[in-house]
């Protein structure tokens, strides 16, 4: 069973289908993995094994994913009788959904087995996964390594092995930012390609969006497959695919033209590491025939702090008062984390008009990106300012319960303005550092192109694989 769980869900459901092994086989397996290296890595919060038993039982052979285990990351989508916390003590033990959120339904449909719930910071607020109320979850390369946030939980899991690949969402970077830290290939699709439903029409005026970290390409792509396209009354609608993104991987993606770019969008300062990582997949992009020019984004990194920093407030507010409506209680101090209380209070000082303000900032800030791809294919940069960070560096300090949020906007200087723009964004895991850390690199793609970033990736994975790479903690060590 080691052998088979090294394999991608998809080739695990093709044995299923085959009837060479069971779904249950498959889910007991991934639950004694999980039981392994969990009291490492803190990585798996919410076990839903009986849930995940009574799935197997009735599983299609002919679904996309027939028994591959899966893993839920514990913020915005809903399992129907599965405990909900979203990181936060607030929500610990208090509220269970009674249905599930579109994409669940999506998912189970495509033959996927949710298993268990993964750690994730407070309402997704920080790059790190080191929530008060869960406990801090550890990266597998390194156990006093952050795995970012905020799907660290999620990452961690399938870094090292317990399923082949984990639901994620990105809101500021934490589908990339985790993969990054990780080790592993984590696409952030473009703004609607998925839905946020019933529940949610978008979150953040559309920063959101929803995924998966996996290890292999071709399962990225063909989970985004079975979850995209609108729900009912979905407030966006990414534009259609000429074709399945399972079939863009493999395919010939020509010669490029990708623009490349150490400067952090934020103005953040950038480690060597990172900076390293990024020429040497330069330099893999050109050996691929690849056209590859140094060039940075015209964007004033003022307008894009500021602007994102206006909309991640309002987020913060809008996710605690949403669940004072949903719980019927309001929040007080203890409910929350310091970082979170006090980011709460400053989202009251956001007014109805600064907030509009910044919206339009950040479509200016989308015309000023859709002009720059007018003239290349792609954006290759770091994907983080610096390799995975000791944990506790992004915590709050008593005098300063801020300060990690600060310090998190350093760390995460170029995944943002994917999601302020809405464009496809990938981390592709092409580069360890001295110290065993991997640093993932980021390409960014144009608004609704997800297929170029397909393509490229299946050629980087083919040129350089990485599914292999086992950190220290791992399920078959």
């Amino acid at each position: 069973m080691d052998e088979i769980a090294k394999l991608d869900a998809t080739a695990q459901s093709e044995l299923v289908r085959k009837g060479e092994v069971s779904a249950a086989e498959l889910l007991e397996a991934a639950i004694a993995r999980a039981e392994k290296v969990n009291p490492d890595l803190n990585a798996i919060v919410t076990p839903m094994y009986d849930l995940a038993r009574a799935a197997a039982e009735t599983v299609d052979p002919e679904a996309p994913f027939a028994g591959a285990p899966f893993l839920l990351k514990d913020l915005f989508a809903e399992y129907a009788g599965a405990p909900m916390g979203e990181g936060s003590a607030f929500l610990k033990g208090v509220y269970t959904p009674d249905h599930d959120s579109e994409l669940v339904a999506r998912m189970k449909r495509a033959g996927l087995i949710v298993m268990a719930k993964t750690n994730t910071p407070e309402f997704g607020l920080l790059p790190t996964t080191e929530p008060i109320a869960y406990g801090r979850c550890r990266n597998p390369w390194d156990l006093g390594r952050t795995t970012g946030g905020s799907s660290g939980g999620a990452a961690a899991a399938v870094a090292a092995g317990v399923t082949a690949m984990a639901h994620a969402n990105d809101g500021g970077g934490s589908i990339r930012i985790p993969a990054s830290c990780c080790g592993l290939f984590g696409l952030k699709p473009t703004r609607g390609r998925n839905p946020l439903g019933p529940d949610y029409g978008d979150a953040g005026g559309g920063i959101a969006v929803e995924h998966a970290v996996t290890r292999s390409v071709r399962d990225s792509a063909r989970l985004l497959d079975v979850t995209a396209g609108p729900d009912v009354g979905d407030p966006y609608n990414a534009p259609t695919p000429l074709r399945p993104f399972a079939e863009e991987v493999g395919a010939d993606p020509g010669a490029l033209r990708i623009a490349v770019s150490t400067k952090a969008l934020n103005g953040a300062a950038t480690h060597p590491d990172c900076v390293a990582a990024t020429w040497d997949a330069a330099r893999l992009c050109e050996d691929l025939g690849h056209h590859v020019v140094e060039a940075d984004a015209p964007i004033d990194p003022k307008l894009a702090r500021g602007s994102f920093s206006y909309i991640w407030a309002a987020f913060c507010g809008w996710a605690v008062e949403y669940w004072e409506r949903a719980l019927g209680r309001e929040a007080t101090e203890a409910d929350l984390e310091p970082a979170t209380w006090a980011y709460y209070q400053k989202s009251k000082q956001v007014s109805a008009s600064r907030y509009l303000l910044a919206v339009t900032d950040a479509q200016k800030l989308s015309r000023q990106i859709a002009a720059f791809f007018q003239g290349y294919d792609l954006l290759l940069t770091p994907t983080l300012s610096e390799p995975p960070c000791e944990l506790g560096v992004m915590d709050a300090l008593p005098e300063d319960p801020l300060a990690g949020m600060r310090r998190s906007a350093d760390f995460a200087g170029f995944t943002a303005v994917a999601n302020i723009t809405g464009q496809p964004a990938m981390s592709v895991p092409l580069y360890w550092n001295a110290d065993g850390l991997p640093v993932g690199v980021q390409f960014m793609g144009r608004y609704g192109d997800e297929a170029t970033l397909f393509r490229l990736a299946g050629q980087l994975e083919q040129a350089r694989p990485w599914a292999e790479k086992r950190p220290a903690v791992n399920a078959f060590a």
